[in-house]
Formats: C-alpha cells, sequence, structure tokens
C-alpha cells in the first residue's frame, strides 16, 4: 500500500503545483473514516482507496481526482455525508465523490436491477465529467484483483459476470485498453476456472519451449525497419489467455489451431514513418489478406489510432503487427485518461459522441432489463463503417441496418425513416450494411417507428429509441379508449360530471393528471366501482354486484328490421353490441350486418342498406382480434389467462405470424358487448408478454 508521502511525492512529480495540504487531508480523512474496517483480504480497508489513488496517479490525473479516489468510498460504507465531503474538500470533489458512490439501496436489488441501476448511476455522472468512469473503473480494476479473498463462489462469479459484460466494454470505449485486458483476464479466471488453467499452462509451455522467439521475432522486425533508415521501438508480447479463448470460442479451434498468439507493437516517430514502416513490413514478410486495419486515417469512436496487420513469418507462423506513434500508443493504453492532463488547458470538452448515445439509452429505456441490454449493445466494439451521401462518416456495429444508421445520425431522423437508398439503390431496411457503404435515409413527414424494426435493429439506440415510440404510441391508444370508457362509467353515476369532478377524482386517486386516470382506466388497471366512487363519493353503495358474464347467455336483437326478416352478424367485421351498424339487404338473402367501419363496405357491394341499431337488451358476439406476442415461453399461456381473467371464451386461435422475436394469433372470443371487448384489449395492451393488441 502506498503510504501517504509516497502518494504525494507521485502527485508533485507530474505536478509540481498540486496542493498538497489538500492531498494529505484527503488521505488522513479516508483513513480515520474508514477505522477498524476490513477488506475480505484481511486488509485495512483504507488500503483500497489509497491504491486505486495510486492508479489515479499513473495516468497522472488532476488532484481533485485523486482526493476523489480518496474518499470514494466514504460516503457509502462510512458516517460521513457528501455535505462534510463538500465541506472539507469543496463542491468539485463532492460532485465527483457523489457520482461514484453507490447508494446502499442499490446493493439490495436484484442482479439485473443492481447491475442497471449501478450503470445508469454513473452514466449519468459521466455524462457530465468522464473522471467519474475513470475513477470507476480504477476502483473496479483493484477489487478484481483482490476478487479472489472473498470466500464465496457465487459472489466472486457474480462481480466477474458484471465486469465483463459492463466495465471491461466500458473501459475498451474509453481507450483504456491496459484496464480492459486485465478486468478481462481476471474474470475469466473466475468464470471459466478450467478454461483458464488449460490455456495459461499451454502458453507456458510454448514459453519454455521457444527459446526466446518473441524477441527473435521483434528484434527481426526492428532490423528489417532500421536498415531501411527507420528508427522505432519494437515490444513483443503473447496474447492473454482469455483473448485466445474468446478466438477459439468464436472460430472453434483447438488451441493447437490457433496460429496468431502473438502480437508485436512498432512504436514510430511519427505518422508519416507508420504508413512507411507498413510498407517495409509488407515488403518483407507476405500479407494475409483481409487483416489489414488503418484505425490511423479511420480512428474508432474512442479516439484509438493505429495500424493494425498480419504476417506471415517463418515457418507459416502468423503475427499480429500494430504500428503506431508514441502519443497514439499512450493513447492506446490509457484513451481518454491520457488526454486528461493535470494542466486545464488540455482537458477534453464534454461527453463523447458514444457517450451521448448512452445518455439517450438511458433515458429511453423502460426497466432495469431493457438498460442492460441496449447498453451491452452500444458498447460492445466490433465496427463497421458507413458514409452519408455527404461524406459524414458512422460506425456501427457489425449487422447494423440502415434503421441503425439513421438513428445513428439522429434520433428523429430515425424516427421518420421510410426507406433507404444503399449505395443510390433502393434496399430494405433489414438490409445489413458493409463497410464503406453511402447510405441515403428516405423520410416521411408523418412517419413513425414501426415494431418490426425491433426484429433487425442491432443498435442499443436504435432499440430503445423504437421501444420507447412504440410505447408512447400505446399509451396513447389506451388512453384514447380509457376515454371512451369513461364516457361509459361516468353515464352510470347519479350525477351530471363535469371537469371539477374529474379533477377532484383525480385528486382523491393520487394521480397526477386526468391522462393518467384514462390511461389507468384503459389498461384495465382500476375498476369502474373505484371510478365512480371517486367520481362521486357513495355512488355504489346500493348497486348490485358486477354482472358475471360467464353466466349470460346471447341475445342479440336488432332495432331498424321488419319484423319476421333474419339477420347474420358479417364474418368480415365481427361486429358487437355497442359498434355502429348497417345492414345489407340482398334479394332472397338474410340481412348481414356490418360495423359502420367495416372495409368491406368501401368495396361497392350491390346490395340494400338499412340503418340499424343495437336493442338496449342485446348481449353476446363473437369479437376477432389479432394479437401479436413476443416469442418467449408463457406468453401465450399469459394471454389465455388474461381472456380467462375477463371471462372470455376462446371460439378459435390461429397463428398466422412467426418472425421472431414475434409470434402473431388471430383469436375468436366469445364477448357482452363492445364495453367488454375494449377492456379484453386494454388488459393484453397493459400485458409484458403482449407486444401488439388490435381489433379486426
Amino acid at each position: 500500500m502506498l503510504r501517504q508521502y509516497e502518494l504525494v511525492e507521485r502527485v508533485k512529480g507530474y505536478d509540481p503545483d498540486a496542493d498538497e495540504a489538500l492531498l494529505n487531508r484527503a488521505y488522513v480523512y479516508t483513513v480515520q473514516k474508514h477505522g477498524t474496517q476490513k477488506r475480505a483480504s484481511g486488509d485495512p480497508y483504507f488500503s483500497h482507496p489509497v491504491e486505486v489513488a495510486g492508479l489515479m496517479t499513473d495516468l497522472q490525473l488532476d488532484q481533485e481526482t485523486i482526493v476523489t479516489a480518496l474518499l470514494h468510498d466514504t460516503v457509502e460504507d462510512t458516517l460521513a455525508t457528501i455535505e462534510d465531503v463538500e465541506e472539507n474538500f469543496g463542491s468539485e470533489v463532492a460532485r465527483l465523490v457523489d457520482g461514484v458512490t453507490k447508494l446502499s439501496k442499490i446493493e439490495a436489488m436484484p442482479e439485473n436491477e443492481r447491475a442497471a441501476e449501478n450503470l445508469r448511476k454513473f452514466l449519468l455522472a459521466m455524462s457530465e465529467d468522464i473522471r467519474v468512469l475513470l475513477v470507476k473503473l480504477a476502483d473496479r480494476l483493484h477489487n478484481m484483483r483482490t476478487l479472489h479473498f472473498i470466500k464465496s463462489e457465487d459472489k466472486r462469479r457474480r462481480i466477474a459476470r458484471e465486469t465483463m459484460d459492463i466495465y471491461a466494454p466500458l473501459a475498451e470505449r474509453v481507450g483504456m485498453y491496459e484496464y480492459m485486458r486485465e478486468m478481462q483476464l481476471l474474470a475469466f479466471e473466475q468464470l471459466e476456472p478450467e478454461a483458464y488453467k488449460t490455456i495459461a499452462g499451454r502458453l507456458e509451455q510454448i514459453r519454455k519451449q521457444d527459446g526466446g522467439q518473441v524477441d527473435a521475432i521483434a528484434l527481426a522486425i526492428k532490423q528489417a525497419l532500421s536498415e531501411a533508415g527507420l528508427s522505432v521501438e519494437v515490444k513483443g508480447r503473447e496474447k492473454h489467455p482469455y483473448s485466445i479463448w474468446k478466438k477459439m470460442a468464436e472460430r472453434h479451434l483447438p488451441f493447437d489451431q490457433v496460429t496468431d498468439i502473438m502480437a508485436f507493437r512498432v512504436i514510430c516517430e511519427d505518422e508519416v514513418d507508420c504508413y512507411r514502416a507498413l510498407g517495409i513490413l509488407h515488403a518483407t514478410w507476405q500479407f494475409i489478406p483481409g487483416k489489414f486495419k488503418d484505425y490511423i486515417s479511420t480512428p474508432k469512436n474512442n479516439g484509438y489510432r493505429s495500424i493494425h496487420t498480419s504476417l506471415m513469418y517463418e515457418n507459416s507462423m502468423r503475427v499480429e503487427v500494430q504500428i503506431r506513434t508514441g502519443e497514439m500508443h499512450r493513447t492506446g493504453e490509457f484513451g481518454l485518461a491520457a488526454h486528461w492532463a493535470y494542466k486545464q488547458g488540455d482537458r477534453p470538452d464534454g461527453a463523447v459522441g458514444w457517450l451521448r448515445d448512452l445518455i439517450e439509452i438511458v433515458d429511453a429505456s423502460h426497466d432495469a432489463e431493457e438498460l442492460l441490454e441496449h447498453t451491452r449493445m452500444a458498447i460492445y466494439q466490433d465496427r463497421i463503417f458507413a458514409f452519408t451521401p455527404k461524406g459524414a462518416l458512422f460506425q456501427l456495429p457489425k449487422g447494423a441496418t440502415p434503421v441503425d444508421f439513421a438513428f445513428a445520425v439522429h434520433t428523429d431522423i430515425g424516427a421518420q425513416t421510410v426507406g433507404a437508398k444503399i449505395n443510390g439503390r433502393h434496399m430494405p431496411l433489414r438490409t445489413p450494411l458493409e463497410n464503406g457503404d453511402v447510405v441515403e435515409i428516405i423520410r416521411g413527414k408523418n412517419a413513425e417507428p414501426q415494431l418490426s424494426w425491433l426484429g433487425f435493429v442491432v443498435t442499443g439506440k436504435a432499440r430503445a429509441a423504437i421501444r420507447r415510440a412504440v410505447r408512447l404510441k400505446e399509451r396513447e391508444e389506451v388512453a384514447d379508449i380509457g376515454r371512451k370508457l369513461f364516457d361509459e362509467i361516468a353515464g352510470r353515476v347519479p350525477a351530471k360530471i363535469g371537469k371539477k369532478a374529474i379533477r377532484e377524482a383525480v385528486k382523491r386517486l393520487e394521480m397526477e393528471d386526468e391522462e393518467e386516470l384514462m390511461f389507468a382506466i384503459g389498461s384495465a388497471k382500476i375498476k369502474d366501482r373505484t371510478v365512480m366512487e371517486a367520481l362521486v363519493p357513495g355512488s355504489t353503495a346500493e348497486m348490485d354486484e358486477e354482472i358475471d358474464w360467464s353466466q349470460q347467455g346471447r341475445a342479440i336483437s336488432i332495432r331498424g328490421l321488419t319484423p319476421g326478416v333474419g339477420f347474420q352478424l358479417a364474418e368480415c367485421c365481427h361486429p358487437v353490441p355497442g359498434d355502429r351498424i348497417v345492414g345489407l339487404r340482398k334479394q332472397g338473402e338474410r340481412v348481414e350486418v356490418h360495423a359502420i367501419d367495416c372495409i368491406e363496405l368501401a368495396s361497392g357491394i350491390d346490395a340494400d342498406w338499412l340503418d340499424l341499431s343495437w336493442d338496449k337488451r342485446s348481449k353476446g358476439a363473437v369479437g376477432r382480434l389479432r394479437v401479436t406476442l413476443y416469442d418467449r415461453p408463457g406468453t401465450l399461456a399469459e394471454m389465455a389467462g388474461i381472456f380467462a381473467q375477463n371471462l372470455a371464451n376462446v371460439k378459435t386461435l390461429d397463428q398466422f405470424q412467426q418472425d421472431h422475436p414475434f409470434t402473431g394469433y388471430e383469436v375468436d372470443l366469445d364477448v357482452q358487448d363492445l364495453a367488454h371487448l375494449t377492456r379484453i384489449i386494454s388488459a393484453l395492451r397493459a400485458s409484458d408478454a403482449v407486444a401488439q393488441a388490435e381489433r379486426i
């Protein structure tokens, strides 16, 4: 563990103007506050924040970040408050500490929610100041280094999985590859102990048998470049066990067939030398096609710049070579942290583009599971490059479609997408984009995101925006249904209902506004009696219990027909009592009863039209629904349960679509009237199992 004077000396070594008294005060504060607390290793707890502060000095971060690292656990794990921190160390440090601090209630959440809430908290905090993320990553890295001291295997695996899924990818996205690699390695050791042990053992065997082969190849590369007049530094290393295991899993290869387990870095003086070095290496050794990437001319989103190539060395050995300048190398290892100099003038301004996308995802995500799904999509890095017609470059995950591209350009453009041209040709919206494609988005003013897009988009930003738009549209539709149902409910109250009565009802029900009340009615989250009682207290005291529809028979009576004339309910629109209806009369046939908005009526049927209406006593008919379920276990049973809860008998059930992640059904139900059918639709739309529900 770093001693107090050693930590101060480290900071003063790169920032002579640092406030020594502030650093000393923070060191003493964390030691005093954590007191006799112990870590799982048996070490004093304060050794952890001190080591995290040490990691921050390795990156030469400013004194506020060092102090934040020292204090980052005091509010969570001691009696100290944010107000105490602000009083002793200023508002900037307090803001940073608050950004890093995990709320104690998060620890009691279920695993997915805990991970999601942690992620949500520091994504929002780091959008204002990236130093929050830098401290958080150092905190996680040090915790991973001491993870083996935790006795519970389940807890170790949970922390390792969270690190692999969230923290290592985030480290990659800010370009901190050293942190990413070490986190992945330590997590891999916990998650796949047998694979880790096997691969580490094979690497040790190779190390003993190669007779210094890594050093020999590095020397050969350096000599080839020196003979051409280039002054370079060459470093060689083996890929770490997780990287090798990942390649084995992706390509379904045994260890013996993983050929490029050695990687070399060539550090040049400037960009021009990087390209000269590339030409010399390709002229000296055979270049492996498909393995060349130029991240100098086209950097990654996180600022990473380097040339990657693979060569066939002697004895058919494949080696990977990365060519970069010294500045690119530092950025390549420590990313944004490399740019966060302790001098004010060199700090990055605000959140980078991908970070803004993550914040948008946080705002759009409906729950913890959705947030994790979208964020994982956003932070993993297997990218392609595509251009707008004006030449603007966008990086997207492999498999991205024009819809993903549209949302990457701007959320509003994505929402208005109706078509796309790829390289000048009209192509389907589900077409995967290739490197270098020029994509032109065709927009419609009244267009809106389609639920079916979720079947092919791959970016978290697109999925979050589509789901949000669909939810808002459904909420509006449900509220509209609620308004219609409200009119019927209000008609049963023994008083005239005006705006004042509705405002008072909203207050009694402890709702925000009238819109929330209508949504609750439309989504069947509130009973009719509750609404009536809120509108006019005492109005339900003498009412009979609600009718049990399951005990009622069918009694259809139509007004407007000549006595003795037969009729039938049309199969095309399935009218039910409560619908506005018309009759079509043909010579020698029974009158066919249609709903007024039936599309068949627009086809010019040769028949006499009759103005009809339901008798008030009419009840019982067949309603037809189209329901789209999410394609996962239990959703069909949940739909059936909704029908049962609403006392609706299923007459027929036909599957009409199966396009992952959705399955569509057409359902015929015995219902009493329009209000009954509307309640069933509302209940379906309120279910997490149902993507869409509509009447046919």
